[in-house]
C-alpha cells in the first residue's frame, strides 16, 4: 500500500469568491453585476426515493429522483448617490418578487470572481425581505432564490483567455 502525497493545494479560499449577475434586458439578454452581497449560500437539494430490494442482503439503499437549486443571499441595498436611483440588478430582484407567471422568474449567473470553473446560471423565483430595519440598521436584504428548471454549468465570464 502507498501512502498518498501531500497535497499542493494548500491556499485556504475565501467564502467571498462570489459574484452574481441579474438579467435586466428585456428581450435580449443583458447582464448587470448584482452589488453588495454580503453572505451567499448557493445549494443543491436531492429528492432520493427508496429503490432497497432482496439482493440488498438487508441493507437499505436510495436513488436520486430529482435535484432542486436555489441561493439564499443577503445583500445591502444599493442606490446612487445623486440619483438615490436603487440598482437596477436589485430592483430587478425586488420587482420580480411581487410578480405572477413570466413576470416572477429572474434570469441570474454566479461565478467564481477569480476565474475557476465553478459558473451557473439558471431561472428562479424571488422571494425578497427586508432583514435590516432598526433606526441604526445599514438596509439589508434577504433573497431567496428558488431554481425553476435546471441550473446550467457556464463557462466562467472571468475565466482567463484561453484557459
Amino acid at each position: 500500500m502507498t501512502t498518498p502525497a501531500p497535497p499542493a493545494e494548500t491556499e485556504t479560499v475565501l467564502a467571498r469568491r462570489f459574484r452574481m449577475d441579474v438579467d435586466t434586458g428585456s428581450g435580449t439578454t443583458t447582464w448587470s453585476w448584482l452589488p453588495g452581497i454580503n453572505d451567499f449560500a448557493p445549494k443543491v437539494d436531492p429528492t432520493t426515493q427508496p429503490d432497497t430490494t432482496y439482493d440488498d442482503d438487508g441493507w437499505g439503499s436510495d436513488a436520486v429522483t430529482e435535484l432542486k437549486w436555489s441561493i439564499e443571499l443577503t445583500m445591502l441595498r444599493r442606490a446612487h448617490p445623486t440619483t438615490h436611483a436603487f440598482n437596477a440588478a436589485q430592483e430587478k430582484l425586488r420587482t420580480a418578487s411581487a410578480e405572477f407567471g413570466d413576470a416572477s422568474r429572474v434570469h441570474v449567473r454566479w461565478y467564481d470572481r477569480e476565474g475557476r470553473p465553478e459558473a451557473y446560471e439558471g431561472y428562479a423565483l424571488v422571494k425578497w425581505e427586508r432583514d435590516g430595519t432598526a433606526t441604526d440598521d445599514l438596509e439589508s436584504i434577504k433573497v431567496t432564490l428558488t431554481g425553476k428548471g435546471k441550473r446550467t454549468a457556464i463557462t466562467n465570464p472571468l475565466a482567463p483567455a484561453g484557459g
